[in-house]
């Protein structure tokens, strides 16, 4: 292992190659985010926790699993062509470093511009003073996460704007009943919370929220 090391750090190709691997392996973590299904879903996750009035119920590490699961169960159609295009051509030897990458990005964009509006793409085409792409296949990948993540983070706060409505009127319909009643210094936030709970549960929220998230990018 060390003599493997030391051969690549004496050859300037494959420091450069190490280089390279460690770049990309520090962003993973902004790939997952900004090119997949991931930031709409944890947007949403985050309102349904806001909304309920659960500080951290359920916990974090809980919302992230869960993004992450229901992230890969979305892409996967996606992760199966960059598999079968990229990945087992480049480790059967058949395309170099940028042939796989290119052939990878394709199927990724191609999700990416499914999801994304018009307007926040034309935007950016515009910001980056580029011609009209004629076909989505023009659309620079460089220009296509920034459209995406602006349409995905619309989307999500659409949602979550639907999530808070219910919860936001049985914080109301307490508020007055307590006020009504005179117990103007009892917190509404306490009496509210098993309700808004109770309600959730009762309506199947969990099926309903991972339905109609998972059903949002078809």
């Amino acid at each position: 292992m060390s003599t493997l090391v030391g051969g690549l750090l004496g050859d300037p190709g494959g420091t450069l190659r190490i280089l390279v691997i460690l770049t990309a392996l520090t962003l993973v973590p902004a790939v997952l985010v900004l090119t997949t299904a991931f930031t709409r879903i944890i947007v949403v996750l985050s309102f349904l926790r806001s909304a309920l009035g659960t500080q951290q119920v359920p916990p974090n590490q809980v919302m992230l699993g869960l993004a992450l699961f229901l992230t890969f169960f979305v892409m996967h159609p996606t992760l199966l062509q960059v598999n079968t295009a990229a990945v087992q051509p480049y480790l059967a030897g058949q395309a170099n470093e940028t042939e796989a990458l290119g052939k990878a990005a394709a199927p990724i964009q191609a999700f990416m511009l499914k999801q994304t509006r018009e307007k926040d793409l034309a935007l950016f085409v515009d910001l980056a003073q580029l011609p009209a792409p004629d076909t989505p296949a023009d659309v620079p990948f460089w220009v296509a996460v920034p459209a995406f993540s602006v349409s995905e983070l619309r989307t999500a706060f659409e949602m979550g704007f639907l999530l808070y409505v219910p919860f936001l009127v049985i914080d109301l319909v307490v508020a007055s009943t307590l006020q009504a009643m005179g117990m103007m210094m009892f917190p509404p936030t306490l009496v509210s919370l098993p309700f808004k709970v109770l309600l959730f549960v009762l309506v199947d929220g969990w099926q309903l929220l991972v339905q109609s998230l998972i059903t949002s990018f078809h």
